[in-house]
């Protein structure tokens, strides 16, 4: 691949990404446009209510279900905790456990 095609792909995908992150924030204003609407809001307190939306974190993502991997190792993880195990020994009993 030549450098003029990977700087190509790179601002490919970095035009890609900026434009999904701008989706995603026209999609929260037109959001928080309804709201206001809904709420009859004009003047000071439509500006104030629309700033506040605007800034609110998006809602954190439902609890995902672990896949079997990662309930090994927080099973693993526990029983190394309760046993008191560092270092050299965690790690070692963490292979083990992972592994069988």
């Amino acid at each position: 691949m030549s450098i003029r095609n990977f700087v190509f792909a790179t601002v490919l995908l970095a035009t890609a990404v900026s434009a999904s992150a701008l989706t995603a924030q026209q999609g929260k204003m037109s959001t928080c446009n309804a709201q206001a609407k809904e709420q009859k809001l004009s003047g000071d307190a439509r500006k104030d209510f629309m700033k506040t939306c605007l800034s609110n974190a998006p809602a954190a993502p439902a609890a995902k279900a672990l896949t079997p991997q990662q309930e090994k190792m927080k099973s693993c993880n526990a029983e190394a905790k309760t046993k008191g195990l560092k270092g050299a020994d965690r790690k070692a009993f963490m292979k083990t456990c992972l592994s069988g």
